[in-house]
């Protein structure tokens, strides 16, 4: 059977090119939250699912990206869950020549601001470790910024893409997204991303670009009872 390390991300990412972040065991891997606040299984059996028990913290929940929404085990708690689509870009973008700014640790504090106020998904203080981040800066204030999260054989999951609210409407998304596609071409690696499936200003922004939607996925948040 040939597996598509894309149908479960996290997985290929924590035991191929991120094995150096994960904990856990057997069939069950995770993030130090301060990266990234993902777990991921190999498959959905009851011994997954105790490999996995066994590194959360008391009262921490899984957050799984799994291809469908899978019967919740016994003895766990399910939380909530959600779809996100998968796009993966099918041709190198054109353009080049902006304004970007590569950044590094000592933007951490411009970057968790601007997450703040941007609201891109899950960043926390670690999470520039995973990849590249690129920057529009307007004077000292980071404008729009994105980067590299999951990585895997083959792919580069593009993340954290956001825009200040007083900067949106000038393409800086899209030419972050450009960069950043064209430096995983150059890599060898076929850039991806995930999108919420209702906002559709993203998804046609990620078309435009030359991203098309591969396939659903769950995200499945449950936490041992």
């Amino acid at each position: 059977m040939t597996i598509n390390v894309l149908d479960n991300p996290v997985w290929h990412a924590l035991v191929g090119p991120h094995r150096n972040h994960a904990t856990g065991r057997g069939a069950a891997r995770h993030y130090p939250r301060d990266i990234a606040p993902f777990s991921a299984i190999l498959e959905p059996s009851d011994q997954a699912y105790a490999d996995l028990a066994a590194d959360l913290s008391v009262g921490t929940e899984a957050r799984l990206f799994r291809p469908t929404e899978e019967p919740l085990p016994a003895g766990w708690d399910d939380l909530g869950r959600f779809p996100l689509l998968q796009m993966v870009a099918t041709r190198t973008p054109e353009g080049g020549g902006e304004a970007i700014s590569t950044l590094s640790s000592a933007d951490a504090a411009a970057m968790l601001e601007l997450v703040e106020l941007a609201q891109p998904g899950p960043f926390g203080r670690r999470t520039p470790l995973l990849g590249r981040y690129l920057g529009i800066w307007q004077g000292d204030r980071l404008m729009a910024m994105a980067g590299e999260r999951l990585r895997l054989p083959g792919h580069v999951e593009l993340s954290a893409i956001c825009v200040h609210p007083e900067a949106r409407g000038q393409g800086h998304a899209a030419r972050l997204v450009r960069r950043l596609m064209r430096l995983a071409f150059e890599n060898d690696e076929v850039p991806f991303l995930h999108v919420r499936p209702d906002n559709q200003a993203a998804i046609d922004l990620y078309r435009h670009q030359g991203f098309e939607t591969r396939r659903e996925l769950m995200v499945l948040w449950r936490r041992p009872g």
